[in-house]
C-alpha cells in the first residue's frame, strides 16, 4: 500500500500548506490592524507635509499588505480544492477497487462451478 502512504504523505503536507498560509495571512491581518492602530493614533498629532507623507506611506503599505492577503487566501484555497479533489479520487479509487475486486470474485466462482461467494 505505498499508494496510500504516499498520498497520505501528500495530504498531510498540503495540510500544513493549508496552515502555514493561514498563519501567515493572519500574521499580515495583524500587522495590517496594527498599522492601522497607530495611523489613527498618530493622525492627530502628525500634520504638515511630513504627516501627509507619512499617511501616504501607510496607505501603500496598506494596499500591498491587500496585495499578499488576497494572494494567500487565493494559495489556501487552491491547496483546499486540491485536497478536496484528491479525496475525491480516493474515493473513487477505493470504489473502482473494491468493484473489480467484487466483479473478480464473481468470475472466480463462476469458473469454479460455486455460487458461495454471490
Amino acid at each position: 500500500m505505498a499508494g496510500s502512504g504516499g498520498q497520505q504523505s501528500l495530504a498531510s503536507a498540503t495540510q500544513n500548506g493549508v496552515t502555514a498560509l493561514e498563519m501567515a495571512f493572519t500574521g499580515v491581518q495583524n500587522s495590517r490592524q496594527d498599522v492601522e492602530n497607530m495611523k489613527h493614533n498618530l493622525s492627530s498629532g502628525y500634520a504638515g507635509s511630513d504627516g501627509g507623507a507619512f499617511q501616504k506611506l501607510l496607505d501603500r503599505w496598506d494596499a500591498q499588505a491587500e496585495i499578499i492577503s488576497r494572494n494567500l487566501r487565493d494559495m489556501i484555497t487552491t491547496l483546499e480544492e486540491t485536497m478536496r479533489a484528491q479525496g475525491i479520487q480516493q474515493s473513487n479509487a477505493g470504489e473502482s477497487i473494491q468493484q473489480a475486486y467484487n466483479r473478480s470474485e464473481e468470475i472466480f466462482n463462476a469458473l469454479a462451478g460455486s455460487t458461495a461467494g454471490r
